[in-house]
């Protein structure tokens, strides 16, 4: 494969670890754990591999040497950073024995069902190291959830005698691996499965967990193109820029992007929800920022939109509810797409029926359609006297796999060897985890969480399944509170902050730094 001249610089960058993990480790254990919602339920369903502690890793005199394979697969979508769990992990079984040999399974989770592996040498490694994508060995959304894909899997585990199967994905894979693990631990097949938290979202953390790894490098990206967006729009003044960002289900990414580049408007699906604002509410406001800003001769501004913000609208989470549980009736199963269309609308309720026919295509468009709607109201009222030109964005999958930062990089290297280390002590349905990661990554706390630790019971598809609690933007926490304390000087404002490329090389505060997210959670 063509190198760039900074991808070649890049490859020999040496990711920094925590002092724990730089020679031999021995484990520290903390007391027992229970999930953070319905006990009974998890414990019952998890009977295996729950209750178990947290464990920390500090220095040791001896490593263990035992024989181990282990099996890496990537799933769900990219996040920047994932290379660098496997060299993490690659380089720490390599170390503890040379024996020891990497598989990964092509094109995620599918690949162990099927049987579709590569063994990661050295040579391999070394292509990817400090590299963004999941390209090494692919990934994809097959969720592992039946008994007949455990047993196949199984199959190709005892084949290449695989000790671990490292599982690398966001909420619902790292669901999927704790599934895994109880299943392997309750017959006694004697295989491991460690789960690494990754999310460009952000939706994955909670106490243990204070960051997933991508998050970093995607939101400093978006925020480079968005403040080139803002000088663009503060150079022509004419335009305002509806920009949407990544984030269904949370508004980390949108947040930490305000906080990075202070745009005039930024939503957050959360608050939208919790304040039960309509549509109209949202597009109130939007407009009369563009008004105010036109009242002192600026007719431009940007807006930040987080891609799931409608469906925090109340009526429309309404409508989202029914239709998953119409969706998961029997005779909604083997149809089309377009027959599944007609078969809800006619289990809708009316009041479901009138919103769903509503529902809008893209999410930026049709709100700054909406507010051009409404400013033609105002004009002829008199209280609206500019002129409104939009130009919209879309920043999805240009953050996903883009080269990490410094701090990503460091961050997944770490907790590829947590991985490693885990498995050679012995521990399954394990979270690999770094803490304490505002400090400089000599004094990062690796370590790992039980997985059921996290979970709790929800619907899915009609059925209430255990999963782990997705991690929401908390309107009393520091980074909001922080956003809140400035909107209303950066919506009248020209107040843009144009971060710029991530640097790799350079001083500290410039290279090394963490999302503003982080530093504001931790108040450093």
């Amino acid at each position: 494969m063509e190198k760039s001249a900074l991808q070649k610089a890049r490859a020999a960058y040496q990711p920094k670890l925590p002092k724990a993990l730089q020679g031999a480790v021995k484990v520290k254990e903390g007391k027992p754990t229970q999930s953070v919602g319905d006990q009974e339920e998890i414990k019952k369903l998890f009977p295996n591999t729950y209750g178990m502690p947290i464990v920390e890793f500090e220095p040791a005199t001896e490593a263990n040497h035992s024989k181990m394979n282990v099996g890496i697969i990537l799933s769900g979508g990219q996040a920047p950073g994932g290379h660098n769990v496997i060299t993490g992990l690659f380089d720490q079984i390599k170390k503890l024995n040379p024996e020891n040999r990497l598989y990964g399974f092509i094109l995620g989770p599918g690949g162990l069902v099927d049987h579709n592996y590569m063994e990661l040498t050295a040579d391999i490694i070394d292509e990817y190291r400090n590299t963004g994508g999941f390209d090494m060995i692919g990934s994809g959304r097959t969720k592992l959830e039946k008994v007949e894909q455990f047993e196949k899997g199984l199959e190709i585990i005892r084949e290449l005698d695989i000790k671990a199967i490292v599982i690398i994905g966001g909420d619902d894979s790292n669901t999927n691996a704790c599934v895994l693990a109880e299943y392997y631990a309750a017959k006694n097949y004697g295989v491991q499965v460690i789960g690494c938290p990754k999310t460009i979202d952000g939706d994955l953390k909670n106490d243990q967990i204070e960051t997933s790894f991508g998050f970093d490098t995607a939101c400093k990206t978006y925020s480079e193109l968005i403040g080139n967006i803002e000088r663009d729009c503060n150079s022509a003044r004419k335009y305002w820029h509806f920009i949407k960002v990544m984030g269904r289900s949370a508004s980390h990414i949108a947040l930490e992007c305000a906080l990075q580049t202070q745009p005039n408007i930024c939503l957050v699906s959360e608050e939208v929800e919790a304040k039960g604002q309509s549509l109209d509410d949202i597009v109130n406001y939007i407009a009369g920022v563009v008004a105010a800003r036109a009242e002192d001769g600026n007719n431009f501004g940007t807006v930040v939109i987080p891609e799931g913000v409608i469906e925090f609208i109340p009526a429309i989470k309404k409508l989202i509810a029914q239709l998953n549980d119409v969706l998961a009736l029997p005779e909604a199963k083997n149809i089309s797409r377009d027959e599944q269309v007609d078969f809800a609308k006619s289990h809708l309720s009316a009041e479901n029926l009138a919103v769903f026919n509503s529902l809008p295509v893209e999410t930026e468009k049709l709100l700054s359609e909406m507010v051009g709607k409404k400013l033609d109201q105002m004009k002829k009222e008199g209280k609206y006297v500019g002129k409104f030109g939009t130009q919209h964005h879309f920043f999805g999958y240009e953050g996903r796999c883009a080269a990490p930062s410094n701090f990503d990089a460091d961050y997944c290297y770490a907790l590829g060897t947590s991985a490693a280390q885990l498995i050679a002590n012995g521990k399954t349905g394990y979270m690999a985890i770094v803490k304490n990661t505002t400090a400089p990554a000599d004094q990062w706390i690796a370590g790992g969480v039980p997985i059921t630790m996290m979970m709790n019971m929800e619907k899915r598809a009609g059925e209430m399944k255990p999963v782990i609690r997705k991690a929401l933007v908390e309107l009393d926490g520091a980074p909001f509170k922080e956003f809140a304390a400035h909107r209303a000087e950066w919506a009248r404002k020209t107040a843009y902050v144009y971060p710029g490329p991530i640097q790799y090389w350079g001083p500290t505060e410039v290279c090394d730094q963490p999302t503003r997210t982080l530093a504001l959670e931790q108040a450093k």
